[in-house]
């Protein structure tokens, strides 16, 4: 009977101290209020340094979008402006031109006239009469030469303003796009500024939380 009570007590004893180490290693993989903290401490640091790194690469695309948007703008109107003083020269060659014409019409209404005098005066055949016919004919060559000048001068000017036209639309087309892109750059700098709040505040909880566990 003494050695039957004596391998029981022995049983007991195993069980339970099998019992008490089963419990310590459950309690050592159940992590403590403590320790889920802080877990989820570092999980939210991991989390905003991403969402930093995000904002940062969309702000920095949104500032080359910007330098792109300014040498654009920067370029039309450039060529806007050559496009305007392009008119303005075709303006001066088309008035320019047009008091030419006037003014041949003007020495070939005076060369008829005169050519009708002196084919009455002198004949048809004259001296007096071939010259004055030769004038005119030197009148009508510059007066359709500078006709020709102003047709071309017209053509110059219609397609400089088309193309001035066309610059200004994409200098109001280049605008737009830096309004908007500098928009969205200030949204993402200001995403920037609330991430770093939110990492500062998450490291501070984190040292918090450890302190606490300590």
């Amino acid at each position: 009977m003494n050695a039957e009570h004596v391998v029981r007590r022995g049983v007991l004893a195993i069980a339970l101290a099998g019992l008490l180490a089963g419990g310590a290693y459950a309690q050592s993989q159940d992590p403590t209020p403590q320790q889920h903290d802080i877990q989820n401490d570092k999980k939210d640091i991991r989390s905003d340094k991403k969402d930093l790194a995000k904002d940062r690469a969309d702000r920095n695309a949104d500032q080359r979008d910007i330098n792109h948007d300014k040498r654009d703008l920067a370029k039309d109107r450039a060529d806007r402006n050559a496009d305007q003083r392009d008119i303005n020269k075709d303006r001066r060659d088309l008035n320019k031109d047009r008091a030419d014409r006037t003014a041949d019409q003007r020495d070939i209404n005076h060369d008829k006239a005169k050519l009708a005098r002196d084919d009455q005066k002198f004949g048809a055949d004259s001296a007096q009469a071939q010259a004055d016919r030769k004038d005119l004919h030197a009148d009508r060559v510059d007066r359709n030469k500078d006709q020709r000048d102003i047709n071309k001068d017209r053509r110059d000017l219609n397609k400089d303003r088309v193309d001035r036209n066309a610059d200004q639309r994409d200098i109001n087309h280049d605008k737009k796009d830096l309004s908007k892109d500098r928009k969205d750059r200030n949204k993402d700098q200001k995403d920037i500024n609330k991430d770093k709040k939110d990492l500062h505040k998450d490291r501070k909880d984190l040292r918090q939380d450890r302190k606490g566990h300590k």
